[in-house]
């Protein structure tokens, strides 16, 4: 097995007071990048708590943006990025799963959108999973991007979607979660969690458990140079999502959650995964990424409902900074969560030190 970078030995204790939270809004997915203004600019999720965390992020959730002086934050809402545009566009009804990039003198944010043709959520009304609104919803996420050549903004978004779903493949009722890579020959290869249709239905449901795909893309992106035809993990054990894909040494690495627990040990802890082509994967199995009990600087250690959408930041050498993740205050995942917020972890240098934080980042080349 290959040697994998360190990262858990790596943490420092978490700022009480850092990362990114709203009142009044579920937070979740966040992804930082250093902006042209060389401040720290987290692009999120977000929903009003005057709905359910789940699935009201399925009808409400729109992608922000915060900034901060430090990686570490508190990180300063700023304004909407992509909201509703109508139910027309793919993308209309709800955007989620941010990830920023840097790719030549443009911005590239990769995100999750959905439609549906049914009313707005009105005031007051709580939507519930059986709700034919959520039922499409789901049914009809897709991977996408938008483009600017600042992240202020303004962005172009695109009129289809980056990656539809394909009939009769593993991704056939739908695509999310995009994980991108940036390559040496300016391609890019795309990590993406998929479901099946399944009839009968599967437990109930009309697709099946989570799976993540693979494709890779030309410089434009208008490209796609090769798509996967099978899910990069078969085996039904397993299950697991939210990757983050990034390279070292010229092998590819993913960092993801574990739904099930049996591959790093913790129930919605983090794996470790690699491939030398982008491929062919191989899980760590027994080695933890990250886990959910996390240390706090107040001393204080917690286990928290959710450690999901892992995100590291690197700098100018290529060396990881911090960790970011979405996570709830609750027990069971995020069922009796009453907040959620993005925590950022600070790790050490690979020397031993801390790495200081207003070193430059740029990790544009690293995923």
């Amino acid at each position: 097995m290959r040697q994998l970078p360190e990262l858990l030995a790596r943490m420092l204790p978490a700022p009480r007071k850092g990362g990114f939270r709203m009142e009044g809004y579920w937070i979740w997915c966040g992804s930082v990048i250093m902006g042209e203004d060389g401040k720290y600019h987290m692009f999120a999720s977000r929903w009003p708590k005057s709905q359910p965390m789940h699935p009201g992020w399925l009808l409400e959730s729109e992608i922000v943006r915060a900034v901060s002086d430090t990686p570490e934050g508190p990180y300063t809402f700023q304004e909407v990025v992509l909201g509703k545009r109508g139910p027309a566009y793919w993308d209309g009804r709800m955007t989620h799963n941010p990830r920023i990039v840097k790719s030549g003198d443009s911005y590239i944010l990769y995100y999750t959108g959905t439609t549906h043709p049914f009313a707005d959520v009105r005031p007051g009304e709580t939507v519930a999973q059986d709700d034919p609104r959520v039922i499409t919803a789901r049914a009809n996420k897709r991977v996408g991007i938008a483009v600017s050549k600042s992240v202020y903004g303004p962005w172009e978004r695109k009129d289809a979607p980056l990656l539809a779903a394909r009939p009769g493949k593993f991704d056939s009722f739908l695509t999310s979660n995009p994980s991108p890579c940036q390559m040496e020959d300016g391609s890019t290869h795309l990590i993406y969690k998929a479901r099946a249709y399944k009839e009968p239905p599967y437990e109930g449901m009309l697709h099946g458990p989570m799976s993540l795909g693979a494709a890779r893309f030309g410089g434009s992106l208008d490209c796609c140079l090769e798509r996967w035809e099978k899910p990069l993990f078969s085996d039904a054990r397993y299950e697991i999502e939210d990757p983050f894909v990034f390279r070292e040494n010229g092998c590819f690495y993913m960092i993801a959650k574990d739904m099930r627990g049996n591959l790093c040990g913790e129930q919605y802890g983090g794996l470790w995964a690699w491939s030398e082509d982008g491929w062919n994967w191989s899980f760590a199995k027994g080695e933890k990424a990250y886990s959910r009990t996390v240390l706090f600087d107040d001393g204080r250690t917690e286990t928290l409902g959710n450690a999901d959408r892992p995100f590291l930041l690197f700098d100018a050498d290529g060396e990881a900074t911090h960790l970011f993740l979405a996570v709830s205050n609750g027990t069971n995942s995020f069922l009796d969560a009453t907040d959620t917020w993005n925590l950022v972890i600070p790790l050490k240098g690979k020397d031993g030190r801390r790495n200081e934080t207003d070193r430059k980042s740029d990790h544009s080349d690293r995923y």
